[in-house]
């Protein structure tokens, strides 16, 4: 990571705040047009007002999240996640933090199931990771796969600082070589919450249905998978957004599995075994 500038606030990464971005956007030109109807004008302001007061809304409607989680999502923000010329070559941006909302629900989610023990495949700074901690029993554990040893280093420091943080193991590698030990290692997880590459969701949902990672009863919880819209709009997709249109597809076909995909932030699948 880069400097000590402050970068610029979130950009918007999800179907409902690019949709708001824009109808902001629209707006703005429509009210340099001379003899616009009115009503018109009106519709669009409300339009407007529909996507952006969603998200805002639905952070106001949900508990709120515990200091630990809000110290870390402000030191997310506030870090210039730029790489040094020569640096690893991972795009790394505040915007892959999961966030209060999303946060809650995997909370909720944890508590629902009955989780003892979750894993993690793609932690960043550790927000979900935390997040799902924070809902375990005293004797539960969340072990989380990070690829990038600093930020790994990064979620950990806030780890210490939490009580909850004592219920998270940090495997630091690639996620493929760290499923395949965990399953060598006969270890199981009631919960699994993938967010990780794109590419590799594919490979890693065949690596808990095929082998024994996940338990019996366990749900999958995928992130990313309205990814900007990309998979139902049309337009040709960015690499990311055709590997998640493929595992869309994929899901949506597989006799092994029930799913269902909520639209909240930028798409969360939920995957339990039939």
């Amino acid at each position: 990571m880069s400097g000590t500038t402050p970068p610029a606030g979130p950009r918007p990464v999800t179907p409902v705040t690019i949709l708001a971005a824009q109808l902001d956007r629209l707006v703005g030109a429509l009210e340099r047009v001379d003899g616009l109807d009115p009503a018109l004008m009106t519709q669009m302001r409300d339009a407007r007002a529909l996507a952006a007061g969603l998200d805002p809304y639905l952070d106001e409607c949900t508990t709120p999240e515990s200091d630990a989680l809000r110290a870390l999502a402000q030191d997310t923000a506030s870090t210039d996640w730029r790489r040094e010329p020569g640096g690893p070559r991972i795009h790394l941006e505040q915007e892959m933090l999961s966030g209060h909302v999303e946060g809650q629900l995997l909370k909720v989610l944890v508590r629902a199931t009955g989780a003892r023990r979750v894993l993690e495949v793609g932690m960043f700074t550790g927000y979900s990771a935390l997040a799902m901690a924070e809902a375990l029993p005293a004797d539960g554990e969340v072990v989380a796969c990070e690829l990038d040893p600093e930020v790994a280093e990064f979620a950990r420091r806030h780890f210490d600082g939490s009580p909850a943080g004592r219920r998270i193991r940090v495997e630091v590698g690639p996620a493929d070589a760290t499923l395949a030990r965990l399953e060598a290692e006969d270890e199981r997880f009631d919960l699994v919450f993938i967010d990780a590459d794109k590419g590799g969701y594919l490979g890693y949902l065949h690596a808990l249905l095929d082998g024994g990672l996940l338990a019996p009863d366990g749900l999958i919880c995928v992130d990313n998978t309205l990814l900007q819209a990309e998979p139902y709009l049309d337009r040709e997709p960015s690499a990311n957004g055709a590997a998640i249109a493929e595992f869309n597809r994929a899901v949506a076909a597989d006799p092994r599995v029930e799913q269902v995909m909520v639209p909240l932030r930028d798409g969360l699948t939920l995957i339990i075994r039939t």
